[in-house]
């Protein structure tokens, strides 16, 4: 690698990205680059015909009914979803891996199976299901954005591959993250920036920004960003074996993967699917729970029929920019209109709480990102920034959780035995709301914005500090589009408020309606500790209750 400039082995590996797709497909009449919304082009492309339209814009428990009946073959599907990947890719830059041929011989051989048994393979029988870079597919490369990893192929799949594919599921490309992961915009020197396809002006949010700008997995940030539903579920529920990964061996505050979807039954599904698969007997990580139909039911949340929501207004670093408030009083109106409580939740130490993580992933960041940086030459991205593509970037947004600096073993024992310490008194803080909730219960689920801003232009993403409170104290979380979106008229700059620190002055400064057109507002439902099921629940509640009462 080290007889080659760093460029010429990128050049390198986008002609391979390049020569693997379809040459059919490549179209010549894409938008203009002024045309920063394009969710509705793939249907005006003329790639897709009418039926294939219908197939890509379907829920998955549509399609899988389709599929498992043979009204649709997998074949078709894989072929409908990959036109439409491809389409993307060329709007907003969201692939890595592309393997169309060897999914649609997978998808023949799913086929064949149900024609000869009259059974489907498994739950997930010719769903074709895109992954994140970092999910080894045998045979690939999973670059995670760093220049020195390219020309590594996989040997084997990640644990999460394999349980797809036995389920029958159908993988067929892979998508962007941002360099080293540990960022909430998607840039990287190999393949580039990707686009939010609401605006191509905003970023797409990371880090799985690739997977949130192809469907429409960091996971909620992503899905906020772009419209989504997307589920961050507590440590050890979903494998991560055989996936690669920043900062290997930190494992107080572990990485999670989970499902991002177009409709909230596609997450379901998914987790229904990964559970019934066993997974702690192919991942020493992983908790032995399989899917609990008891917890789906809300058995330990009344049945459903009367909840408690908390309202995280703010938690005490940043207030939200105005359409993240609108959105948090519309939900709290549907809800106590569809005979529910909504209380206010009062936050926490919730600034220690992000020191704390901070620390734990900064302790040996620095390190670590220059080791991965080193063979090949490139420089280590600083932020986010537009103004360069293939340089060090200088600006505003420098790169979080590196530190120069080491800290002794001792010393990141006592940050990790803090830590612990805070999750205790957030579960006595959540326990004691049982006293003013209504329903004889603590608090069922906190609402929270899921950032302090709706998608941002390129390089402006600020802290990700409301998911970062729940990665430290590894609560599920869920995050749901409410069905509005950015509207001048609506969401006008409020006067300054009393800032609570200079982190707050800096996105009040950062606000101005026009920056964030057409962006989508989404929320958080946050859950405790692998409550997975009761949150997928209860995420059916509002949303039902957002579709009945706005």
């Amino acid at each position: 690698m080290a007889s080659k400039h760093w460029t010429e082995l990128v050049d390198e590996k986008k002609k391979r990205q390049t020569a693997s797709i379809p040459k059919e497909w490549i179209l010549t009449n894409l938008p203009s680059k002024d045309t920063l919304n394009v969710m509705d082009f793939p249907e005006k492309s003329g790639l897709l015909d009418a039926k294939e339209v219908e197939i890509t814009n379907s829920d998955v428990d549509a399609l899988l009914e389709k599929l498992a009946t043979g009204k649709w073959t997998a074949v078709e599907v894989t072929i409908a979803f990959s036109k439409r990947a491809i389409i993307a890719h060329q709007l907003v830059n969201c692939l890595t891996e592309i393997f169309i041929e060897r999914a649609v011989a997978r998808a023949a051989e799913l086929d064949d199976h149900l024609k000869r048994t009259g059974r489907v393979v498994g739950p997930l029988h010719g769903l074709p299901i895109s992954l994140k870079d970092q999910v080894n597919i045998k045979g690939l490369e999973s670059t995670l954005g760093y220049v020195s990893w390219i020309g590594k192929f996989a040997d084997r799949n990640a644990v999460l591959a394999d349980i797809l594919e036995a389920c029958g599921a159908v993988l067929y490309v892979k998508t962007n993250v941002p360099q080293t992961l540990m960022w909430i915009e998607t840039f990287n020197h190999v393949f580039g920036r990707t686009l939010n396809p609401h605006n191509r002006s905003l970023t797409a949010g990371g880090s799985s920004g690739g997977e949130a700008a192809l469907i429409g997995k960091s996971i909620r940030i992503p899905a906020a960003f772009n419209g989504l539903y997307g589920l961050s579920p507590s440590q050890r529920r979903v494998p991560y074996a055989g996936c690669v990964n920043t900062s290997e061996g930190q494992d107080s505050v572990l990485s999670v993967l989970g499902p991002l979807s177009n409709s909230l039954s596609g997450i379901k599904i998914f987790m229904e699917a990964v559970s019934s698969q066993m997974a702690w007997l192919k991942d020493p990580l992983v908790i032995r729970k399989p899917w609990n139909d008891e917890e789906y039911q809300l058995s330990d949340h009344g049945r459903g029929g009367r909840l408690c929501f908390a309202i995280l207004w703010h938690d005490g670093v940043e207030l939200p920019h105005p359409p993240i408030i609108r959105a948090l009083e519309t939900t709290k109106s549907v809800l106590i209109r569809a005979g529910h409580n909504v209380i206010d939740w009062k936050p926490l130490k919730h600034g220690e709480i992000y020191k704390t993580l901070v620390d734990i992933w900064a302790a040996g960041a620095y390190e670590d990102y220059h080791t991965s940086v080193l063979p090949s030459g490139e420089p280590l991205i600083q932020n986010m920034s537009t103004t360069a593509e293939r340089a060090p970037f200088s600006g505003p947004a420098v790169r979080p959780f590196v530190k120069a600096e080491s800290v002794t073993a001792y010393q990141l024992w006592q940050v990790q035995r803090r830590r612990t310490e805070l999750r205790q008194e957030y579960l006595d803080h959540w326990n004691s709301t049982a006293a003013y909730t209504g329903t004889g219960r603590p608090v069922d689920v906190i609402i929270s914005p899921c950032a302090a801003h709706v998608a941002p232009p390129h390089g402006m993403a600020k802290t990700p500090s409301y998911t970062m409170i729940w990665n430290a104290l590894d609560y599920t979380s869920l995050a749901i589009p409410t069905g509005l979106s950015v509207d001048a008229a609506l969401d006008v700059k409020k006067l300054p408020h009393t800032f609570f620190t200079e982190q707050d002055k800096a996105n009040y400064e950062f606000y101005e309606v026009e920056k964030f057109r057409d962006a989508p507002i989404s929320i958080q439902l946050i859950g405790r500790n692998m409550e997975e099921e009761a949150i997928i629940s209860i995420g059916e509640i509002v949303e039902t209750s957002l579709r009945h009462f706005t």
